[in-house]
């Protein structure tokens, strides 16, 4: 593992005693808390994306306002799901968040995880698949995507047009040259793992996997790695590819992270999940020096080169960024992994008057700039 981030699930609504967060609550806090993880050199944010639910269905918004707001952390998503997505409207929306963010977009997209809804993806207009889960029509999509991603022509220029004219095929615009290489596919089993690998783009995988072969969850997961790297290289593509694995880690340093988090330390599951029987990832919840040697005995862990924590984003900027600081704290001192950057941009410099990663300082800096102070701080 070289670098860390987290992966936000973006939930809103009620939150018990009366108390609700917002869709815009939750998007704000979004912003907040990339900001101050890009101040203690986390290397990335990313946010889950779902549709008829109350998450981010709709992230790139959130990732351009995020890119407008910080210097270097990765932003990104785990996963869009293609069965949704207009590939050249994507692709265009992808572009200029990578032009804005200066390259920082991991774009991590694939068929999607179950829904709340029976082939919601019909709903937006696509329709025709043959397969129950929607599979085909998100391979579509993303060849298409793809396609303009690299700056392939796409329509057909009309040699009569009083802006340009021409002749030829017209690439989608703007189109941004690095962005290819920042594409990711979320898989969930080991064929999918070899296709991406075959495709030419980064793996992402989660704390699900949808296969069992009676194996621990991080052996089968690292086998999966393997597999996609194998296919990586049989293609003939140049360099190495990213991969990403995602954790339900919880550090727990007070009483209150105890209240939330103590107990929830659980091993992997099968069960069946979209008809399909599955491997769950287990729960890693402790004192942060416990969960590193947890996480250096993990095997995906320590084959992948990104780790992405699932956070608790309902639970407010304060405690999340508490929560990354233990976490990120404990890994430098073991080496673990490679901070983005220095720490601290002191644009506020009266009221933020050292360069060190706390979280004193990185609220000090947002309360500077927004004039009020963090939610749930």
């Amino acid at each position: 593992m070289q670098r860390f981030g987290t992966l936000s699930f973006g939930h809103y609504g009620p939150l018990g005693g009366g108390h609700i967060l917002t869709a815009q609550d939750s998007m704000l806090q979004a912003i907040d808390l990339a900001q101050g993880m890009d101040d203690l050199g986390v290397n990335g944010a990313y946010f889950r994306v779902h549709h008829f639910a109350r998450q981010q269905s709709s992230p790139m918004p959130l990732l351009a306002a995020i890119a407008a707001r910080t210097q270097r952390i990765e932003v990104g998503t785990g996963v869009i799901d293609m069965r949704y997505e207009n590939p050249l409207y994507l692709a265009e929306e992808a572009a200029s968040v990578d032009l804005i963010s200066d390259g920082r977009l991991a774009l991590g997209v694939s068929r999607g995880s179950p829904e709340t809804v029976v082939r919601g993806y019909e709903a937006f207009g696509y329709t025709g698949s043959t397969d129950p889960r929607g599979a085909d029509i998100a391979r579509e999509h993303f060849d298409l995507f793809l396609k303009a991603v690299e700056g392939a022509g796409l329509a057909e220029r009309d040699a009569m047009s009083p802006f340009g004219g021409g002749s030829g095929m017209q690439r989608i615009e703007p189109h941004s040259p690095g962005l290819r290489s920042r594409i990711w596919w979320g898989a969930g089993n080991r064929d999918s793992a070899e296709w991406a690998g075959r495709m030419g783009v980064n793996l992402m995988s989660s704390t699900l996997l949808t296969e069992d072969r009676g194996l621990p969850f991080d052996e089968l997961q690292a086998q999966q790695i393997d597999a996609f790297r194998e296919a990586w290289r049989g293609a003939g593509h140049a360099g190495e590819p990213r991969v990403s694995v995602s954790r339900s880690i919880f550090p727990i340093t007070t009483a209150e992270d105890e209240m939330y988090f103590g107990g929830r330390q659980d091993g992997d599951g099968v069960g069946y999940i979209d008809g399909m029987r599955s491997t769950f990832g287990k729960t890693y919840a402790g004192a942060p020096d416990v969960l590193v040697d947890q996480l250096m005995a993990d095997a995906a862990v320590q084959s992948a080169d990104t780790l992405m924590l699932t956070i608790p984003s309902q639970l407010g900027v304060a405690f999340n960024l508490r929560i990354v600081e233990a976490f990120a704290t404990q890994s430098s001192a073991r080496s673990q992994f490679r901070a983005a950057g220095p720490s601290l941009r002191t644009s506020c410099a009266a009221d933020v008057a050292s360069a060190h990663l706390s979280i004193a300082s990185t609220r000090a800096r947002l309360n500077c700039k927004r004039g009020s102070s963090l939610a749930g701080a």
